[in-house]
């Protein structure tokens, strides 16, 4: 256990993971856009995209930060939960953006969500799988409240399969990142966690296997920025019975 109360470990006990988004909350988006070099907003819309929301959808929108995801889908008139962990992103997501209708802000446990089975059209989590402490639960937890022939959208860092391009990332990722996060964050100790945590994370296959074995269908992937990222889509199986 680390002795920084500001940051998590890879242990990803679930009070210090929420203390220390709390910690960032304010230049949460900012502080990702610097970091990205501009690529969260790309990352962004290839999930909006993926999502694909309509009006009268109800979607899920899980480890949403202060909601900056959400409402790109809620401008589409689908119903749209902004859901994460920390109250004080959550806080942050109200005040920025708790008048734009379709939206509502939630606080929610990704192991044991506040919601009934089969009620979204559509579950959808950017860059927050990584930091639950149990994802495999959480797989499972997307499940039961996406209604049966619904889809799962999950925006997560993996790994670059080029090795040159690897390397290239992870000097950056070692040497420039922390660097960066000491001037534009409000918590720099936060991205070490952030860096320790995408080294820590599985690749894309690890993860397809692991949306298969929580009994999602039709998993596939795609690399997004050579795979940095990865776009993980899935759908519930039809007359599937949760609970």
């Amino acid at each position: 256990m680390t002795d920084q109360p500001n940051r998590a470990d890879l242990g990803k006990d679930p009070s210090r993971v929420s203390g220390m988004f709390d910690t960032v909350a304010t230049r949460y988006d900012t502080t990702n856009t610097v970091l990205s070099l501009g690529n969260d907003q790309l990352w962004r819309i290839a999930t909006t995209r993926a999502v694909d929301p309509r009006p009268g959808m109800s979607i899920l929108d899980l480890a949403a930060g202060t909601g900056a995801s959400s409402v790109a889908l809620a401008r589409s008139g689908a119903r749209v939960t902004a859901a994460d962990f920390s109250p004080g992103m959550i806080a942050e997501g109200r005040r920025r953006h708790g008048g734009i209708p379709n939206l509502s802000f939630t606080q929610a446990d990704a192991t044991a969500l506040p919601f009934g089975d089969d009620e979204f059209d559509v579950v959808t989590m950017s860059f927050g799988l990584r930091n639950v402490i149990d994802p495999k639960k959480a797989l499972a937890e997307l499940l039961r409240v996406t209604k049966p022939g619904g889809r799962l959208v999950v925006c997560e860092f993996s790994h670059p399969p080029q090795p040159a391009f690897a390397k290239l990332y992870g000097f950056y990722n070692d040497r420039v990142l922390p660097l960066v996060a000491r001037v534009v964050s409000s918590n720099a100790d936060a991205y070490q966690y952030l860096n320790e945590s995408i080294k820590d994370w599985p690749d894309q296959r690890t993860l397809s296997a692991w949306i298969r074995q929580a009994g999602w269908s039709a998993v596939a992937h795609r690399n997004l920025s050579f795979g940095i990222v990865a776009l993980h889509r899935a759908v519930k199986p039809a007359g599937r019975l949760d609970g």
